[in-house]
């Protein structure tokens, strides 16, 4: 299939074997002329852009069934039996809507290995290498906070170069491309067909930076699709330090002690190993005021505890704030979460937790050793030291022990010879 949009042209290699019921759906309705003057309705660079949905069907996105059955049948079930992952730059797939069902959108993926897709959506096809370019014009465009592009980019017409389906009975197909529809040029967004310059009256410096801007905000909105942080807008908690460097012996208690001389402390933490129960060595050390958090990090960084120079710095984790990835689709739901101290509402860097996780987990007790715990290592340490120290020792007399009885026995031995 040759999708000709207004950006170039995207050669698509259909898996017919591998995904018949995806290809013959998505065949049957760009012979309808179905995608005619569609639009890209999203673009998240470096991940995906999604396409299929007409702005002004009745009905809305549908399959050849709905055209063939009526409404009742406008979706039809993910084949689950479809095992193709979204592995390759390119990859055309079938949209989930949330409930297993698939229709006429598709994505294609912009960049390679987007495994947060494997078993949602349905992989049928990809762009063949020589329409890469126009993939890549696609991921550099100039989108909205909601990955909308300012310019519409369009499907213009669909040609089908093979289609090794027959037609089924009931489907009616166009003699000739239909004209497009006043109101499905007009969307309020510059035109498909209209010059732009992005970058108009900047300056050098302007235009990397508005480019560094665009790279960076883009890369957020992947990690918060694929999950890895819960929200774009989320930022780290301005009294919260990272303590790192620390002493394997050095417990909760003993950096709340020292910790706190510059305010309360709300929670002391070193992290520590789930298995073994062992200190990895660093810690979170959470205060009730931003300025006492501030005053440490200027004052604590390069101290020595317990005979280490420890490393401070303001913490960058947003791990505590909990999200939770949609079933399916691309419209994150919004997660329930509550300001964990409400005297600061006005700040932006409030700490965030799901209420349902606060009811149903009780916080983990630490399981820092006890502080006589301390004292009882450095003793057994000290033990060991001299238990070594007296076995080199003894090691040391047996050996010149037995070269004292090598001299006896040879002077023994040449006295019998002279003898």
């Amino acid at each position: 299939v040759l999708l000709e949009t207004s950006v170039g042209d995207l050669a698509i290699d259909l898996y017919t074997k591998e995904a018949p019921k995806e290809c013959l759906n998505f065949l049957k309705l760009c012979k309808m002329k179905f995608y005619n003057f569609t639009l890209v309705d999203r673009v998240q660079k470096d991940f995906v852009m999604q396409t299929g949905k007409p702005l002004f069907e009745e009905g809305g996105p549908q399959s050849i069934w709905g055209y063939i059955d009526g409404p009742d049948s406008k979706y039809f079930l993910r084949n689950v039996k479809n095992r193709i992952k979204h592995k390759k730059f390119g990859a055309v797939s079938m949209i989930n809507d949330g409930n297993g069902l698939h229709a006429s959108q598709f994505l294609i993926t912009l960049t390679e290995n987007c495994d947060s897709l494997d078993g949602k959506h349905s992989v049928f096809g990809e762009v063949a290498e020589e329409s890469y370019d126009v993939l890549r014009k696609i991921n550099e465009a100039f989108c909205d906070d909601n990955g909308v592009p300012y310019q519409d980019i369009r499907i213009r017409h669909t040609i089908i170069l093979d289609d090794p389906f027959d037609d089924p009975r009931g489907l009616v197909f166009p003699g000739a491309s239909p004209v497009p529809r006043p109101e499905q040029l007009e969307t309020g967004r510059i035109r498909d067909d209209e010059g732009i310059d992005t970058y108009a009256g900047m300056t050098e410096e302007q235009v990397q930076e508005a480019v560094r801007q665009r790279e960076a905000k883009s890369h957020l909105q992947i990690l918060e699709m694929v999950g890895d942080i819960p929200d774009m807008d989320a930022a780290p908690p301005d009294n919260v330090l990272f303590v790192c460097k620390l002493n394997p012996v050095t417990n909760d208690d003993d950096l709340r002690t020292i910790f706190s001389r510059f305010g309360r402390v709300l929670s002391c933490e070193v992290i520590r190993d789930r298995r073994t129960g062992d200190s990895l060595q660093y810690a979170f050390v959470e205060f009730e005021r931003p300025e006492d958090c501030e005053e440490a990090y200027f004052k604590m960084n390069n101290v020595l505890i317990d005979d280490r120079r420890i490393h401070v710095d303001f913490s960058q984790s947003v791990s505590k704030m909990n999200y939770q990835m949609p079933i399916g689709g691309f419209v994150k739901s919004q997660p329930h979460l509550t300001v964990k101290n409400a005297a600061r509402q006005d700040s932006k860097y409030d700490m965030v937790f799901d209420e349902a996780d606060t009811r149903s987990r009780p916080r983990a007790r630490s399981r820092s050793p006890p502080r006589h715990r301390k004292e009882e290592d450095r003793h057994r340490s000290r033990h060991d030291d001299d238990r070594r120290r007296d076995d080199r020792r003894d090691r040391d007399d047996r050996k010149e022990r037995d070269r004292d009885h090598d001299r006896d026995h040879d002077r023994s031995r040449d006295r019998d010879r002279r003898h």
